[in-house]
């Protein structure tokens, strides 16, 4: 979809721009607001091409899940120093301890921000995320999306992410107490881990 957008008004800008050279002046700046409006939206799409990456690579390596009741908020965490909106998950190998997954800001977390909610919220914007479809290790990255109309497949796929799991620093073996396997399987999915056999960093 992202591909057949940024196809879609790359078309739309060169159409606009062949019109303002191939017009009269008076009718080229018509078309001028259109090609404006064009190229910001080609230029919007271009960050989602390796977030759009990361997610299908996440789903190639962890099935969906369904859950609820999954902690939220959309104050600072106690356990992180940024301040954003998070999602509590339980650790695969350790399920007593929960770790937070964030919403780093980005041109999509509004969305998301209106149905976390707050008290004032109205209740049916906050069950499009009840319940939540989950995909991915919270100790490194995984994917998150709102539960379809009527059941359907997940929509609003949204990339979660810790930190060190998308950059340079590779994550430590200890690290979340993260056996071989998980290290291996998070790789994989395009995380920065040490190779399960090595334990030696290795980019993804």
């Amino acid at each position: 979809m992202i591909v057949l957008r940024l196809v879609g008004w790359a078309a739309v800008w060169l159409g606009s721009l062949f019109l303002i050279v191939a017009t009269p002046r008076w009718i080229g700046w018509v078309f001028l607001p259109f090609l404006v409006y064009a190229t910001f939206r080609a230029v919007i799409q271009l960050p989602h091409f390796r977030s759009s990456i990361y997610i299908q690579r996440v789903l190639w390596q962890y099935p969906w899940q369904l859950l609820t009741g999954v902690p939220r908020g959309r104050n600072k965490h106690p356990q992180v120093q940024e301040d954003e909106m998070w999602f509590e998950f339980p650790n695969p190998e350790k399920p007593e301890e929960q770790i937070p997954l964030l919403f780093l800001a980005n041109m999509r977390t509004f969305w998301w921000m209106r149905r976390f909610g707050t008290a004032r919220t109205k209740p049916e914007l906050k069950a499009q995320i009840e319940p939540l479809w989950f995909a991915g290790d919270p100790r490194f990255i995984a994917v998150v999306a709102a539960t379809g109309r009527r059941g359907s497949a997940p929509r609003r796929l949204h990339l979660l992410y810790q930190r060190t799991a998308t950059g340079r620093r590779g994550i430590e073996p200890t690290d979340w107490n993260a056996s071989p396997a998980a290290l291996e399987r998070a790789r994989r999915a395009g995380a920065h881990v040490p190779d399960s056999a090595s334990s030696q960093p290795r980019p993804y």
